[in-house]
């Protein structure tokens, strides 16, 4: 009597065998037929990807060789080439030169972040002293700062080594950090440090004592296309690049940025670097 009933359970065991099977298989293709719709997705988003920095690309080239010419006729016109100005017309002069020198910076942001996403940008370390740095950085803002009611102070760094690494890229890091600064600070200082964090790093920070930021806007600072809306904000133009390519040009420096602000007290910035970046390719740590 017990033969007929154990037969009829493996019979039912391997129904339900054969009906896990077959579930177990339309998952599969389910999965398959997944991946193969992510696989497409992905090349598309790869291909929209490649079409961006070519467009970016082509546009900030395209734009600067006119930009470079407003430049240099506004260059002529100020040395009176054709003859001394008016007050006036040297005044408008120096209004297009200065809107012809903000394009300029906002293409050559569009050009760094084209490089960067189709990873054409060259990382060329090389050892340096950091007083070279600040000494060019303070030569490079002097004109900028004269008549102003902003104090830019570069203090004394502590006895630090020679620094290996991509010496323009912390430098264009450094420019964006400063220029923000001063923007953003109508009256006050400007105070650019640097301090050695542990054997293995230093941190570059950029002081103000300027408006400040809330918040709850610190964590989206280093997107990209990100900029504070404040009133002074509105009256200064920007792609909203800058702090996103410090943070990529550090992160290729083998660094990391941060930012610490409060309103109406002021902002921090800083990177913090390898004293000598790690070998890359192409590249002679010994050298």
């Amino acid at each position: 009597m017990n033969a007929p009933t154990t037969e009829q359970e493996v019979q039912q065991l391997r129904e339900q065998a054969d009906a896990l099977r077959a579930e177990l298989e339309e998952t599969n293709q389910g999965v398959l037929a997944l991946y193969a719709e992510l696989d497409q997705q992905a090349e598309q988003l790869r291909e929209v990807s490649e079409l961006k920095s070519r467009f970016l690309s082509y546009m900030s080239h395209e734009f600067r060789t006119p930009l470079g010419s407003i430049l240099s006729m506004t260059r002529l016109l100020e040395d009176g080439m054709d003859g001394p100005l008016t007050d006036e017309q040297r005044r408008q002069v120096r209004f297009i030169s200065g809107s012809a020198g903000e394009l300029r910076e906002m293409v050559d942001d569009l050009l760094d972040l084209a490089k960067i996403e189709a990873g054409r940008i060259t990382i060329s370390p090389a050892w340096f002293e950091l007083m070279d740095l600040f000494s060019a950085l303070r030569g490079m803002f002097r004109p900028l700062i004269e008549g102003n009611q902003v104090d830019l102070v570069f203090e004394d760094p502590p006895a630090l080594p020679m620094l290996y690494t991509d010496d323009k890229k912390l430098a264009q890091i450094l420019r964006n950090f400063i220029s923000n600064a001063l923007k953003f600070t109508p009256n006050g200082q400007v105070i650019v440090s640097a301090q050695r964090v542990d054997t293995q790093s230093v941190c570059f920070s950029v002081r103000d004592t300027g408006i400040g930021i809330p918040q709850d806007l610190l964590p989206t600072l280093f997107e990209d296309f990100v900029q504070v809306d404040t009133p002074l904000q509105k009256r200064l133009r920007g792609t909203g690049l800058g702090l996103s390519l410090c943070k990529r040009f550090a992160e290729l420096l083998g660094g990391t940025v941060g930012v610490s602000s409060e309103v109406g007290v002021g902002s921090n910035f800083h990177v913090t670097l390898p004293i000598k970046l790690a070998a890359v390719e192409g590249a002679d740590a010994d050298a």
